[in-house]
């Protein structure tokens, strides 16, 4: 090996990347040459644009339907402050007593709406956070920097700081931060030691909307009823989990999460999954022995668990990485088991 080695730490990089520097190198000989050497003509001549730069111009331009709600919303509340402002002075032309009654309301009613917006706000912000160290965790699995690992773990030991239950476990990473440890592998051991607690608790949770969801609706005799509760059961699902893993959301939070949860089902053919294993436990000549109302229930508590499933993905604030992430498999044998169990504690009691 030559003397003249430089040691370097091995790195990956793309052929867009605007950070790479093409230019001449030296061998062992002295001799210069050029590192584009071997490469074909084209890919010299043109130049390369970085995806970011690409989505950056993309997203240039007005956004004209944006402007229109906003425009729409601010001409609303403009209604409804002249409104308002009308009826407190008709209420005190005609009483005094009236006029500072509903004055008072007015005011009231203002200070509890900037409130709740203050409480949205925030809710939009821890929302958009625990996305933030989602896609900064995937970052840092493949480009495996140590300095943006250390900073993961230590924004979601703050993530997490309102948790009780994760106290020993923040403490256990907390004493990893200063060891020599890649990217990758900090991300790997933060999920294991934060995560893997609350992936259980969701997993208990999914299974038993799922279950819920599956009885009622077997028993219930009235499809209107059956629709409603299994939406209802869907949002309070999704409000568990998100406050489960930190995120607290508000209303235009949960409507937002809600939103993102069914483009997720679209995007990875959640429902096609649902739908061979709905084939899988009523085929061969299964469904044939069951009623119509219990294969309905089947079916609604299936979809319910998918839906907790992909909620679980978009809420968590770290992919997994680590750890293979939940299926309906796992849920149906944490069923089985937990039926399994439940004699052997009533013996015991």
């Amino acid at each position: 090996m030559s003397e003249h080695w430089q040691h370097r730490p091995p790195a990956a990089f793309e052929l867009d990347d605007d950070k790479v520097i093409i230019g001449p190198t030296n061998d062992a000989g002295g001799r210069a040459e050029s590192a584009t050497e071997g490469l074909p003509q084209a890919w010299l001549s043109s130049p390369a644009i970085p995806n970011e730069k690409l989505s950056r111009s993309e997203r240039l331009g007005l956004r004209w339907g944006r402007i229109f709600w906003c425009a729409l919303s601010g001409l609303i509340l403009l209604a409804l402050c002249l409104a308002v402002t009308d009826l407190v002075e008709s209420l005190f032309a005609r009483s005094l007593a009236l006029g500072w009654f509903g004055l008072a309301l007015a005011v009231l009613a203002s200070v509890s709406l900037v409130v709740v917006a203050v409480r949205e706000a925030i809710s939009l912000f821890r929302l958009a956070t625990a996305e933030n160290l989602h896609r900064r965790a995937a970052h840092t699995i493949l480009s495996d920097n140590r300095t943006e690992g250390r900073a993961l773990a230590r924004d979601l030991i703050a993530h997490t700081r309102s948790m009780p239950r994760l106290a020993r476990a923040r403490a256990t990473l907390n004493s990893h931060l200063g060891d020599l440890i890649d990217g990758a592998d900090m991300v790997r051991l933060t999920e294991r030691e934060l995560m893997a607690p609350l992936d259980q608790e969701a997993r208990r949770l999914v299974g038993a909307a799922a279950k819920r969801v599956s009885v009622v609706t077997t028993v219930s005799s009235r499809a209107a009823a059956d629709v409603f509760f299994v939406l209802a059961s869907t949002l309070v699902l999704v409000r568990r989990l998100s406050f489960l893993y930190g995120v607290r959301p508000g209303t235009l939070g949960l409507v937002r999460l809600m939103r993102l949860v069914v483009s997720h089902l679209a995007m990875t053919g959640g429902l096609a999954a649902t739908d061979g294993l709905i084939q899988q436990l009523l085929g061969q000549g299964i469904a044939a022995r069951l009623s119509a109302r219990l294969g309905e229930g089947m079916l609604n508590g299936l979809l319910t668990a998918r839906l907790g499933l992909a909620a679980i993905e978009v809420i968590r604030p770290m992919p997994f990485a680590g750890a293979s992430p939940p299926t309906l498999r796992d849920l149906m044998s944490d069923a089985l088991r937990a039926q399994e169990d439940a004699p052997t504690r009533k013996k015991e009691f």
